[in-house]
């Protein structure tokens, strides 16, 4: 029975995908609803990718299964295909201007998302202990294997967040978790329970033309990733009780050659 329940999943996932490449959006979508019914967990982010085509609502995140489904198939080209073909340098954007700024010192770094350790490479010098958060296993098993943290968890960084009971933290850094969530008011909040008075929480997301967001203040691009409006962030960041110092213009990445554009964010704990 599972394998027929497999085979079925399979088959519908692979057409959707087919009718969604050729542009049949609308029959793209049929087909992502009968995936959903086979997989009511999304681990092929059915739920986004309807989003991405207008063809469904716009979530309040990507599906756990999802995320953490993509990342541990890509696991072990991870590095080379986001920072080589990709283009993706947002860790050494954020070390280059938190030493322009003058904090290059941190007691407790804890970096959400931190796959295979970009941005605890980028700042392992700056950091006396760095405690890890990644919801791939395989990507978590890379960043232990590079000796960059002191502690490393397999965990949602909101389920994380709210759990904790350790010591707070003088920088908090999620450099690619926000293209993954719609809703920020959740993780601000956990974030901001976490971060010690004056902390420094650093964070990048995506943005689109004001026309794409369609008078919401998140949406699912083109390439299944959330964007964010940036009044959006500003206000969710003051309510969870940060002041934000500055929300600079970046490169996020690139995609079909093309830059994807978006914002690295500094603010600190009130």
């Amino acid at each position: 029975m599972a394998k027929t329940e497999d085979d079925a999943l399979a088959e519908a996932y692979n057409r959707a995908l087919k009718l969604e490449k050729a542009g049949d959006f609308d029959s793209a979508a049929k087909a992502y609803a009968e995936v959903l019914i086979l997989d009511p967990e999304d681990h092929g982010g059915a739920a986004v990718r309807l989003a991405s085509m207008k063809r469904g609502d716009v979530p309040e995140r990507a599906p756990e299964a999802y995320v953490a489904t993509l990342f541990d198939q890509h696991a072990e080209v991870f590095d080379k295909v986001l920072v080589e073909d990709l283009g993706y340098h947002v860790p050494m954007l954020l070390r280059q201007r938190l030493s322009e700024l003058g904090h290059t010192s941190f007691e407790r770094m804890l970096d959400l998302g931190c796959g295979t350790g970009l941005t605890g490479d980028a700042l392992e010098d700056m950091v006396d202990d760095a405690t890890g958060i990644d919801l791939a296993e395989n990507m978590v098993e890379i960043a232990h294997e590079k000796g960059l943290y002191d502690t490393l968890y397999v965990a949602d960084a909101v389920d994380y967040l709210d759990d904790n009971d350790d010591e707070p933290f003088d920088l908090i850094a999620a450099t690619d978790v926000l293209p993954y969530l719609g809703a920020l008011e959740p993780l601000f909040a956990a974030a901001a329970k976490n971060a010690a008075p004056g902390a420094l929480f650093c964070f990048s997301s995506e943005t689109l033309p004001e026309i794409e967001f369609d008078g919401r203040p998140y949406t699912v691009g083109a390439f299944q990733r959330f964007a964010h409006q940036l009044d959006y962030v500003r206000v969710a960041l003051d309510t969870a009780g940060f002041e934000l110092i500055e929300a600079g213009d970046i490169i996020v990445r690139h995609e079909q050659g093309a830059p994807i554009a978006g914002h690295l964010f500094i603010a600190r704990k009130k």
